[in-house]
């Protein structure tokens, strides 16, 4: 059955709906009336095309109980580094929407994860992206389960509240891939297009011991959900590669897949749904290991550069956007 069960947004997905679109004229004219702050008139501008994907998703997340049918709001790239700010923006975007089907996208900086363990604190669903080394793993799921106990000694319902972490595979494999080719030796160069598939495979087992360990369990019998695992940039950006290598390679319970729509038809097209993630821990244990062997740091210099290079992409793409609306 061919199809979507939920939907992401961010800025750079915003600026090539809106810009040059005609839909948009009508409504940004009509809030550039109303508001005279320009990041003000973008908000309320997404906010319509927000709710209405709610709407549209909205009984998939009834019928799945709340498993399916969720709709990602990213929050501006100008709060990444603020912790404060970041919290009560998504206390806002949650009150605007007021959809209960909304996940606020929150960056997995520094104060981004501690922002995120306040907000699930405060009952709000999250959505945490920019991921691209198992410590930013680590860390997002030790603030949700930090963030899910203080949910409870509030007296907040556990069940009503959801968590995804977006790790993400093609990014990673681009950078890394550059490495190993400057390298040029015959074993790091049989390394390439394998980083990011054992970045996923490493995680899955980490989420694994965290949802499947005695100290969740407790927290499940109150109603918690585990933190599901969402692979992003999953379009194939070397064409060397399978266009459908971090679809086919990524499938597993309790994992979610945002798929561009040329890699969402390329799948439905050829793709193979019985190749699914299996426990390979060795085999990606290995390749890290090998990595580390001939100095690139994954967690460390790789996960951070790609990190900083996300936030300035997404910064770049809301400031156009910004500058755009302005001169409409």
């Amino acid at each position: 059955r061919f199809g979507i069960r939920g939907l992401t947004s961010n800025p750079s997905i915003f600026k090539k709906a809106i810009v040059g679109s005609p839909y948009y004229t009508a409504d940004i004219a009509r809030l550039k009336a109303q508001y005279d702050d320009i990041e003000a008139v973008y908000e309320h501008l997404v906010l319509s095309d927000i709710q209405q994907a709610c709407d549209l998703l909205r009984p998939i997340w009834d019928e799945s109980a709340g498993i399916d049918g969720w709709v990602s709001w990213e929050e501006s790239p100008r709060i990444a580094h603020n912790a404060a700010s970041t919290v009560a923006a998504g206390r806002r975007l949650k009150a605007l929407a007021d959809r209960p089907n909304l996940l606020i996208k929150v960056p997995a900086t520094d104060e981004g994860i501690v922002a995120f363990e306040q907000l699930i604190g405060l009952g709000i669903s999250v959505n945490v992206t920019l991921m691209f080394s198992l410590d930013q793993v680590t860390r997002v799921f030790a603030a949700y389960v930090r963030g899910l106990k203080l949910l409870k000694t509030r007296g907040g319902e556990l069940h009503e509240v959801r968590a995804v972490a977006s790790l993400f595979m093609s990014r990673v494999d681009t950078l890394v891939d550059q490495k190993l080719t400057e390298l040029g030796t015959e074993p790091a160069l049989a390394l390439r297009g394998k980083a990011a598939l054992a970045l996923g495979g490493m995680a899955y087992q980490h989420y694994k011991a965290v949802f499947e360990g005695e100290d969740f369990a407790e927290l499940a019998k109150q109603g918690a959900r585990s933190q599901y695992l969402l692979w992003a940039s999953t379009g194939t950006k070397n064409a060397a590669y399978s266009d459908v290598l971090y679809v086919e390679n990524l499938i597993a319970p309790d994992t979610i897949n945002t798929l561009p729509e040329a890699t969402l038809r390329a799948f439905a097209d050829h793709g193979r749904i019985a190749s699914m993630l299996k426990p390979r821990l060795s085999e990606d244990t290995a390749v890290w290991a090998q990595l580390a062997a001939l100095g690139i740091d994954m967690d460390g210099a790789i996960g951070h550069q790609l990190l900083d290079e996300g936030l300035d992409l997404f910064a770049e793409a809301f400031d156009d956007l910004l500058t755009a609306i302005a001169h409409l």
